[in-house]
């Protein structure tokens, strides 16, 4: 007759009752299936976003910059967003700010004009959502975040879905 010891049944009935446990939720993305977003136009003057297929638009949207808007972005905490030619790097789906893609700033240019007055560059500029701290913000201040790109949450929704690494984000003015 088969018999189990004491420590083969605490170990069997702990693995049964991990298997019966709740699990953690899993956060639900949003899918997309359109035509692929191959450019990101944003027109920081206009508060005016593009989300481009080749010379299509696919989707436009308003948002907030960093709190000091005009000009480029030079040195860390200096509030502004870059302008230039940088690419999606990144994503983070467990954003402070419900959602986030990052850009490829600093480029190299970025981090010499920097480095030429013993300063950093800075870094870390997303395209975000609000979260609980951009929605009690937002709606007194357009321009409240460090430099970032900010959108509505559900508008980091969609756009979280569409793109991919790589694809290229032009910054104007």
């Amino acid at each position: 007759m088969f018999r189990l010891s004491r420590r083969q049944l605490s170990l069997s009935l702990l693995a049964v009752l991990a298997a019966c446990g709740a699990q953690p939720p899993r956060p639900q993305f949003k899918t997309y299936s359109g035509p692929p977003v191959t450019q990101i136009v944003v027109y920081k003057g206009q508060r005016r976003m593009h989300l481009l297929s080749g010379r299509t638009v696919l989707k436009s949207y308003d948002f907030g910059l960093g709190n000091q808007p005009v000009g480029h972005k030079q040195f860390d905490g200096d509030g502004k967003t870059p302008e230039g030619l940088y690419f999606v790097d990144r994503f983070n789906p467990r954003s402070r700010y419900h959602l986030s893609v990052g850009i490829s700033y600093p480029n190299e240019h970025d981090r010499a004009y920097a480095a030429q007055f013993g300063r950093h560059p800075g870094g870390d500029i997303m395209f975000h959502g609000r979260g609980p701290e951009g929605n009690k913000l937002a709606p007194r201040n357009r321009d409240w975040t460090a430099g970032c790109i900010t959108v509505t949450d559900e508008e980091i929704e969609d756009i979280y879905a569409m793109l991919s690494p790589g694809v290229p984000v032009m910054i104007y003015p």
